[in-house]
């Protein structure tokens, strides 16, 4: 049993990982719906094991996340009549912890539910399309903002999920990941109307042009989240110190 626990404070195992799912985002253009919305999102990851317990991911994933008001059944945002998409790309790092003894090859340590959490940075776009195509809307400032916000922002990452051995060298999991950004504009939509000459041609887009300066466009005292979702293929590399520089203990 001392060899045993001892085998596995010092075990050590790597990870390279693809990712295939769906991304989606909480916000002013879709305030409560989760999956809504969803779009294809792929990534990649590297996952390095410390133990049986425990492990460091660190990740890129990318995705679109998108709305439109005239899809929502909410009288107001059906006069609102704003609409967005973004694409995002997104980087992370996440440390793992599995309730329950996991790795990749293991007889009896097939399988685990886990949880983590970590630290982010995701890059954003939004744009709009009116009519004549899709186009940026960053630059627009289009509720009168003194100054643009930037499109590079951090967020926090985390989630559950649930991983199991398909073979001695492969692992696949499902999780659910949300993002908690600390922004507003993921989505171009947080405070007011602008007043007459500020913002653009998508400032406003209220069907019966009722919104006016300084009226809501948004909910400032929120912000913004987006969401991944879908499966990992985890492959295992080879250990380069063989668990213990070579030494053989009973599992």
């Amino acid at each position: 049993m001392a060899i045993s626990q001892t085998k596995k404070r010092h075990f050590k195992q790597r990870e390279i990982g693809i990712f295939g799912g769906a991304s989606y985002y909480i916000g002013d253009l879709n305030p409560r719906t989760h999956f809504k919305f969803s779009h294809p999102a792929i990534g990649i990851l590297f996952r390095y094991s410390t133990n049986y317990r425990f492990a460091f991911r660190f990740g890129f994933n990318y995705g679109t996340v998108s709305a439109d008001d005239s899809k929502s059944k909410e009288v107001d945002q059906l006069e609102r009549n704003l609409n967005f998409r973004s694409r995002i790309y997104d980087f992370h790092t996440v440390a793992e912890f599995n309730f329950v003894e996991y790795r990749i090859g293991h007889e009896k340590h097939y399988m685990s539910l886990y949880l983590f959490a970590g630290l982010g940075a995701f890059y954003m776009n939004p744009q709009s399309n009116i009519g004549n195509g899709y186009q940026d809307l960053q630059s627009l400032k289009n509720e009168g903002q003194s100054k643009s916000y930037s499109k590079i922002q951090l967020s926090l990452p985390f989630g559950v999920g649930f991983k199991w051995n398909l073979t001695d060298n492969i692992g696949l999991a499902v999780e659910w990941g949300p993002r908690k950004t600390f922004t507003d504009y993921l989505d171009d939509v947080s405070g007011a109307y602008p007043i007459a000459g500020k913002g653009s041609v998508f400032s406003n887009q209220s069907k019966d042009g009722s919104a006016f300066a300084g009226s809501m466009r948004g909910n400032p005292r929120t912000k913004d989240w987006f969401f991944y979702y879908g499966f990992t293929i985890n492959f295992k590399l080879p250990s380069p110190d063989k668990e213990c520089h070579g030494m053989s203990f009973g599992s």
